[in-house]
């Protein structure tokens, strides 16, 4: 029989997880749709991944930039860093990281299947200068270079290989390999077993370099897509930690004095997209024509919405009504244009007039309906405001399973989607979002082809500028541009809401994110 290294390790992780180990039960309304952490460029799958992978740049308990995989980094040139890799790291099947890692995993990171370009896309070559030395060569200065590399996980060249991972798993072509469903990480844990959609086993990882402050030993994450039952799974103790909280469970959870809620403004903000491309539209009743490519068309939907009703009925108060792309704890949020469009159906039924639909038209809005809080209630709402608009929208809210690779593909006319700077700074809306797409990861989630020359001109100074009131000012600029073009229908800003017991203390980061080896539980 040939020996397996990696079976082996996993064996003793699994001897090693004894009868005292601590178990934490975590309940989400979804699931990571993989375990490639370059597969896809999504919050909870970057939060569960996050934990098994690392990059090489990480976030600390107060969401700061701390060293990860690199020991430390500095500019040797305007468009060079050097980064120093930490020694002595292994993978979870005990092969030693090194500077190979790094550039096979910018490599496959870039690949046209992965869904993490925009954090790589800048690089123009990663150069080996020892085994664990390394220096990035970028296409123009880009002085937040580090603040980019906190979602660019490593992986190791040799497991991919092995295992016939060398390319990303792919969702929007349905390509699968082992690195969806198998893992090799550096991180504070390893996956121990995954039944996709139902329950992901993980223990604790105990070849790691780095301190677990938290003293859970293994992580059981289970998958309760009722809200309803979620909640019930935390009242009767079979989850310990649970999210996101309904709002209108909210108070309940709050007076159960077993339990708690943490709560804080999270990055995200909750969009809708249209598609300003095509000639013609997919799923619409407008035959040989595309309405969105209509300024007029698009301000109509803007002013049929009414956000605070939203906030008000759907969100139970729980959200931020927003005007622009990007929320005021982002570097770069502009204040004054942080003003929406009034709340005016008599005003969108004579744009739409104007436009030439008097009598409106019908078109599909894809939607997810386990991502975000509410996110189906959302749609709905949107729905019924655009129908006293005389607008008829086929309302497709599915899982995002199939949400996600329709909507990568473009395969859609009109959507709803979230985004948070994870940088938390406004580069990070502006290239995957505001930017017209091409090359590099730009505009990669701009599913509706938004562009503007000039927003995508500002974003490339943007990214480069050192002199801070140059740099707002640019950011301002296209934020009014892409505003004025109404290139996108910013809603509000979410509200984050954990449920758990009180026994568990744990670290709520504000892009959702949840880093296990930081939780207690008592």
């Amino acid at each position: 029989m040939k020996f397996n290294p990696t079976l082996l390790m996993a064996a003793l992780a699994t001897a090693s997880f004894g009868a005292g180990a601590v178990t934490l039960k975590i309940g989400n309304q979804g699931d990571a749709l993989s375990m490639d952490p370059q597969s896809l460029n999504e919050s909870l799958q970057l939060t569960v991944t996050e934990n098994i992978y690392e990059p090489l740049v990480m976030r600390d308990r107060n969401f700061k930039l701390a060293p990860a995989l690199a020991t430390s980094w500095k500019q040797t040139a305007p468009t060079v860093w050097r980064f120093e890799l930490r020694k002595g790291v292994q993978f979870h099947d005990g092969t030693p990281f090194t500077a190979d890692d790094v550039i096979f995993s910018y490599t496959r990171a870039m690949d046209p299947g992965s869904d993490v370009q925009t954090y790589v896309g800048i690089i123009k070559e990663i150069r080996k200068v020892n085994d664990h030395t390394i220096d990035i060569e970028t296409k123009s200065p880009f002085p937040i270079l580090p603040e980019l590399f906190t979602h660019f996980n490593i992986m190791s060249k040799k497991w991919c290989e092995t295992n016939q991972a060398t390319k990303p798993v792919d969702r929007r072509k349905g390509i699968e390999n082992a690195a969806s469903f198998r893992a090799n990480g550096t991180g504070p844990y390893r996956l121990r077993e995954r039944q996709p959609n139902v329950r992901t086993t993980f223990v604790r990882n105990g070849n790691y370099w780095g301190k677990v402050e938290g003293n859970v030993d293994e992580v059981v994450f289970n998958v309760i897509g009722n809200d309803a039952t979620r909640v019930a799974a935390l009242v009767t103790g079979e989850v310990d930690i649970m999210e996101p909280v309904p709002v209108q469970d909210i108070e309940r959870i709050k007076s159960d004095s077993k339990l708690q809620v943490l709560q804080g403004p999270e990055l995200r903000v909750i969009f809708l997209g249209m598609d300003q491309k095509r000639d013609e539209l997919l799923f619409s009743s407008v035959k040989g024509k595309n309405p969105f490519k209509d300024k007029r068309v698009r301000q109509a939907f803007y002013q049929a919405i009414d956000v605070e009703g939203i906030k008000r009925t759907v969100m139970r108060g729980a959200a931020t009504p927003i005007a622009v792309m990007f929320p005021k704890q982002v570097n770069g949020y502009v204040p004054e244009l942080d003003k929406r469009f009034p709340y005016d159906p008599e005003a969108s039924k004579k744009l739409l007039a104007e436009a030439g639909y008097p009598s409106g038209f019908e078109v599909t809005m894809n939607c997810p309906n386990d991502r975000y809080v509410n996110d189906a209630g959302i749609c709905q709402a949107v729905s019924a405001n655009l129908a006293r608009v005389g607008v008829k929208i086929n309302l497709l809210a599915e899982t995002k399973g199939t949400y996600f690779p329709k909507i990568l593909r473009r395969d859609t006319s009109f959507y709803m989607l979230g985004w948070t700077a994870s940088t938390v700074d406004a580069h990070n809306v502006m290239a995957p979002i505001m930017s017209t797409p091409g090359e590099g990861g730009r505009g990669q989630f701009n599913l509706g082809a938004y562009s503007n020359p000039k927003v995508d001109e500002l974003t490339v100074k943007v990214a480069s500028e050192t002199d801070q009131k140059k740099r707002n000012e640019m950011i301002r600029e296209a934020v009014k541009l892409h505003q004025d073009d109404i290139g996108h229908i910013p809603l509000h800003q979410q509200a984050l809401n954990w449920g758990a017991k009180k026994s568990v203390q744990a670290v709520q980061w504000p892009d959702n994110g949840m880093p296990w080896k930081y939780i207690t539980v008592k």
